[in-house]
């Protein structure tokens, strides 16, 4: 019950919160518009989600917060430059070479690696306070989030296809 429960609330945030797909022509201020808000919206439910799935002791919750603000914040920055490369992508759409996209996959790839390099730091943190299988729920959780994230930040880009009909349009 509260596992579908937290699910229909994580779901109606991320509808609630989604803006429109994109075209690929419309001007990059929508775009940033878009990915401020979803991120925004996120964040702001994602406190609200956490709590509630967790749904820590009151010692526990004393151990659990402080560190998780200090994650967020250490976690808000390697976001940024995610969603940077996200917004270089998009300006360069049309136009993107084959250059340009691997670094900019490499810069992605970057930006996974360090995610996971910060999860695994804050495992160990998390652990030294709060036993195991409650860190293990919250990545549980933090993984489903970020998968919602993704998606809906995904939606909003310029369709991988449209490249190859691109392509073989010229």
């Amino acid at each position: 019950m509260i596992r579908s429960s937290l699910l229909l609330n994580v779901s109606l945030a991320v509808l609630a919160l989604s803006p429109p797909c994109h075209a690929q022509n419309e001007a990059p201020a929508s775009f940033d518009s878009a990915i401020a808000l979803v991120r925004a919206g996120m964040q702001a439910d994602k406190t609200t989600i956490v709590g509630e799935a967790m749904n820590l002791s009151d010692k526990d919750s004393a151990a659990f917060w402080p560190i998780y603000r200090q994650y967020e914040f250490e976690r808000s920055r390697l976001d940024d430059a995610r969603v940077k490369v996200i917004k270089e992508y998009a300006g360069k759409y049309p136009d993107l070479t084959d250059a340009e996209a691997e670094v900019m996959a490499d810069r992605m790839f970057e930006c996974d690696s360090r995610l996971a390099v910060l999860k695994k730091r804050y495992f160990k943190k998390f652990n030294k306070v709060l036993p195991a299988l409650t860190v293990t729920k919250f990545f549980q959780l933090e993984r489903r989030i970020d998968l919602m994230m993704d998606l809906k930040v995904e939606s909003t880009l310029p369709p991988l296809t449209q490249a190859e009909d691109d392509e073989q349009q010229k």
